[in-house]
């Protein structure tokens, strides 16, 4: 069995909090429905930076996907093992 990265692991992992944070943004804020976040004239700083940072996440998860995908194609070597890998 092939090591891990951890810094992929870990930058995975830090974009999953970042998107909670975001997706439960509207139950805990009681402005969630009546304004905007990125409406610099009623938001708050660090609810502004929070949701813009989430424009970022799901292409770099993607991004981690993909790499994810790719180094287990190369330590599987073969593409039949890597499909019944990831079925």
């Amino acid at each position: 069995m092939a090591k891990r990265i951890p810094s992929i692991d870990i930058l995975r992992g830090l974009v999953m909090v970042i998107m909670v944070l975001d997706h439960t943004r509207d139950l805990f804020h009681e402005t969630a429905l009546t304004q905007q976040p990125t409406d610099l004239a009623t938001t708050t700083i660090p609810l502004f930076f929070t949701r813009w940072v989430t424009h970022l996440c799901a292409p770099v998860f993607v991004f981690l996907s993909g790499t994810s995908t790719w180094l287990s194609l190369q330590n599987k070597k073969t593409v039949p093992k890597s499909t019944v890998y990831f079925f």
